[in-house]
């Protein structure tokens, strides 16, 4: 889980733009600096991921010797074993040969019955502690074969972020964050930027109802919030856009920033209840 936080943190210092719609154009300088940001990003990633891989190695070796030392261990436990008890059969042989307790026949057919029966318990109690090293590594092997698939799904996803980043319209960064969604269906961050990108077509009821999906499991998350103001705004529901946008600067009080030139909050200017938020941006 740390691990995604911080990915979806670096995610999002990238792929942020100064507006979710339409905003100021960047600076030379911020143009040139984004490819060197990018850059150490995907450094980043592929250090994490080679560490996770020298993790998987190190931990495989770990398990297999330690495996072979309880192995190691057992078999010289049963050889020290046997090797004591045939002294003790023999001594007891030598003393019923003294004595003349009973004959060689039945001393030699005891001896067999009793060492077959140490045999069989030795075997039976090393054959549960294998089976239950056997259960603990098939475990273990996965746990870390569940960690390399989410590691391939975040490299795929990351993949797919980047080339959403290059699609030229909202259509085609529609089907990238389908594609997103189709992996891991619960991504607020996708439905928001969806959301985002029906808003420049137009589609402000589909905006509408993909920012809901996302405040459905997340209350207080401030894009969504400020996405489904920008579309109320455009509908004409101008209180619950006004509602939504001080939720959002709540949540997010970076989006103060972007609330007095957001093209789909035009139609909100004049209203006295919106007019009081800017100057909390000024101050």
């Amino acid at each position: 889980m740390r691990f995604w936080i911080t990915f979806t943190s670096l995610l999002w210092a990238v792929f942020s733009t100064p507006s979710l719609a339409e905003q100021t154009a960047y600076s030379d300088s911020e143009l040139l600096d984004r490819p060197l940001m990018e850059r150490y990003i995907l450094d980043e990633l592929k250090a994490l991921r080679q560490d996770q891989q020298d993790l998987e190695r190190r931990l495989i070796v770990q398990i297999t010797d330690r495996e072979l030392s309880v192995a190691d261990k057992s078999l010289n436990y049963a050889n020290v074993t046997v090797t004591y008890f045939f002294y003790i059969i023999a001594g007891v042989a030598s003393l019923i040969a003294l004595v003349g307790w009973q004959s060689l026949r039945e001393f030699k057919n005891n001896t067999t019955e009793m060492a077959d029966k140490r045999l069989d318990s030795i075997a039976t109690v090393y054959e549960k502690k294998f089976g239950a090293l056997e259960r603990d590594l098939k475990r273990k092997t996965h746990i870390i074969s569940e960690n390399n698939k989410e590691i391939e799904k975040i490299n795929e996803i990351h993949n797919l972020w980047l080339r959403a980043q290059s699609m030229p319209t909202p259509e085609q960064r529609m089907d990238v964050f389908d594609e997103i969604l189709s992996i891991r269906p619960g991504d607020l961050e996708a439905l928001t930027y969806k959301a985002d990108a029906a808003m420049e077509i137009r589609e402000y009821h589909w905006a509408l109802s993909l920012c809901n999906r996302v405040l459905e499991l997340d209350t207080s998350n401030g894009p969504a919030l400020y996405q489904r103001a920008c579309a109320y705004s455009r509908l004409g529901v101008e209180e619950q856009a006004i509602e939504d946008l001080e939720k959002a600067m709540e949540a997010s009080p970076s989006i103060s920033d972007l609330i007095d030139t957001e093209p789909d909050l035009e139609g909100l200017h004049g209203n006295p209840r919106f007019d009081a938020l800017i100057p909390v941006h000024n101050e």
